[in-house]
């Protein structure tokens, strides 16, 4: 049994996997509580409190998100991507492999999010040039992201994370390139599998030969009842709109406030109806029945079909400041001069009014926009604009800056000339002394929820191990394999981290699971580098649920996917790069 304080230990993990897993809280608050929780229960000493925050992984994470906006802010990631044009020839296989090649090669060198919403409307544009459905490539786009990810130490805040606790503990860090073996083995059978398993990729719509433009079907949009409208006095039951239209009723709001019985109260003037369903569907419906857009912001009343409106279709990125804000608290109107129409979830029903809707990275708006303002989307750093391409500009002057700095750091890092963390941090300062980007750019680039989440969680796997809570649970759970070999082990350890990652944040499965690789290490008594390679490659590597991986869920949208087609693809692959691990890192790192 284990003692009193490995209990309270035991007891904040369950906790805080189940809030990872159920998504009831952010994840840099739900690690914040743990951080509070280990400190009120005097889990971990006053003097560790601030040791997630202080750790070389935090701050290396830090320099890498500066360095990875420098070079994307000087043209280089998007000259890069507008050159495969050429690369890409006419067919889907070809489209797929130079895709996947070039994605994978970016993300071994920097943050594989901001490559990845570079990537993706440049993706949809080839695909549609090619009359190619944009959810046979975006889904491999989001894979080969991870793919190129696990070649370097700096691939993933995973690999730095796993690495800095590895030399806590006294053990050699993980050198520049160490991980690139396994990583271009896994990253050639990735690709080979996404191409002879293309039968399992989705077609949507937006691929056909008529493509639709909002290839979305799932759009929540706020409909105003005129005065000239034919529902005036019918009840949704019996109304035209409910027998002819596939669209679903969700709320009926009268005076502001949503009426009991929606679907028997007879329709007024200003009534709003709060409307899920097809995007062309519910566009039609506003000549059709006579119904407006319902916004505070109004664009003097012309109609969406009018030359000088357009429609622009956005993605919420991660980074986005619009992340857990309604439009109405981030003033949205104000801010960008254009209206929100519709807003659309993937996988989720929304019930809230448009205005009161507390978004999150991965939601598509459907904008009501002026010509005048789209060059203004194209330029945010909180929307990704997915139907339209920005001119391409390279700054040259500060591109060639970018990429001396960059190689700069590579050199540095892969000579052993000095650490890591230095090396990233002289990255970082270089980009903005080289004017690549601003101060003011440098701190908008930091995933702020990342740095926090590693600043509340690392503690958690400090206490598990001084607990003794991550000896106990090896003894546990692991038991039955110990006599079986080590290898087994790993095999054990892989396929928890995989599932964990799947549903929860894969620095958190990393934090959770690398003590108790150790304690496996060190109960078998054989060097713990072959477990810590593996719940580094398998907390890096999410391909069965849209939520694992942050790439993943940014193609959700775009995609037009459902949730199944991720389980459908991935989890085959999931299988795949297990047995792969299983094979041949004991080859390359030995017990």
């Amino acid at each position: 049994m284990p003692d009193l304080q490995s209990i309270m230990v035991l007891v904040v993990v369950v906790a805080a996997m189940i809030l990872f897993i159920t998504e009831k809280l952010r994840v840099d608050l739900i690690a914040l509580c743990v951080l509070l929780a280990l400190i009120i229960l005097g889990l971990v000493g006053h003097n560790q409190a601030l040791y997630g925050f202080a750790n070389q992984a935090t701050a290396t994470i830090v320099a890498m998100f500066v360095l990875s906006a420098g070079l994307d802010r000087a043209g280089l990631v998007e000259w890069l991507a507008r050159r495969l044009d050429r690369l890409a020839g006419k067919t889907e296989p070809r489209l797929i492999i130079v895709i996947c090649i070039a994605i994978a090669f970016l993300s071994a060198f920097m943050i594989n999010t901001a490559a990845v919403a570079v990537f993706i409307p440049i993706t949809i544009v080839l695909a549609k040039s090619r009359k190619i459905s944009a959810s046979r490539v975006l889904m491999p786009l989001s894979f080969a992201s991870q793919f190129g990810g696990v070649c370097t130490l700096i691939g993933t805040s995973t690999n730095i994370l796993v690495n800095s606790i590895a030399v806590d503990k006294g053990m050699d860090a993980f050198t520049f390139f160490e991980f690139a073996p396994l990583g271009l083995a896994m990253t050639v059978v990735g690709i080979i599998y996404l191409i002879s398993a293309r039968g399992l990729l989705p077609k949507r719509k937006a691929g056909e030969q008529q493509v639709d433009r909002y290839h979305l079907a799932d759009y929540l949009a706020e409909l105003q009842v005129t005065k000239k409208s034919s529902l005036i006095g019918t009840t949704w039951i019996k109304s035209k709109l409910k027998q002819n239209e596939k669209v679903n009723l969700i709320k009926f709001i009268r005076n502001d406030k949503a009426t009991t019985k929606p679907p028997k109260t007879k329709m007024r003037e200003g009534d709003i109806l709060l409307l899920h369903g097809n995007m062309d569907t519910l566009i039609a419906m506003q000549d059709k029945y006579k119904l407006r857009l319902h916004a505070k912001a109004k664009m003097d009343d012309k109609k969406i079909s009018s030359d000088e409106i357009k429609l622009i279709e956005v993605l919420i990125p991660p980074q986005s400041k619009l992340v857990d804000h309604t439009l109405q608290t981030f003033e949205f109107f104000r801010r960008f001069g254009c209206i929100v129409f519709a807003v659309q979830r993937r996988g989720k029903i929304i019930r809230d009014r448009v205005a009161e809707i507390n978004l999150k990275d991965g939601d598509t708006l459907l904008l009501e926009a002026g010509k005048d303002v789209v060059s203004r989307l194209l330029k945010s750093r909180d929307l990704i604009v997915t139907n339209e391409l920005t001119e391409l500009y390279v700054r040259k002057d500060k591109a060639i800056v970018a990429l001396f700095v960059f190689l700069t750091v590579i050199t540095l890092t892969v000579l052993h000339i000095i650490p890591i963390l230095v090396a990233a941090l002289i990255g970082a300062i270089g980009m903005v002394l080289g004017r690549c980007l601003t101060l003011e750019e440098a701190y908008e680039a930091i995933d702020w929820k990342i740095i926090f989440l590693l600043g509340g969680i690392l503690p958690l796997g400090l206490a598990m191990e001084q607990s003794g809570a991550a000896l106990w649970m090896t003894n546990t759970i692991l038991s039955p394999f110990l006599n079986l070999g080590p290898v087994v082990v790993l095999a054990v350890l892989y396929i928890i981290t995989a599932i964990l990652t799947e549903s929860m944040s894969n620095s958190a499965a990393a934090i959770i699971l690398a003590p108790i690789g150790l304690s496996v290490a060190t109960t078998m008594n054989v060097d713990p580098r072959p477990f810590l390679v593996a719940i580094t490659f398998a907390a890096s590597t999410s391909f069965a649920t849209p939520i694992g991986y942050q790439t993943n869920t940014m193609v959700y949208s775009p995609g037009g996917y459902r949730f199944t087609d991720y389980t459908r693809v991935g989890a085959p692959l999931n299988l795949i790069f297990w047995g792969l691990a299983v094979l041949l890192i004991p080859l390359l790192w030995p017990f």
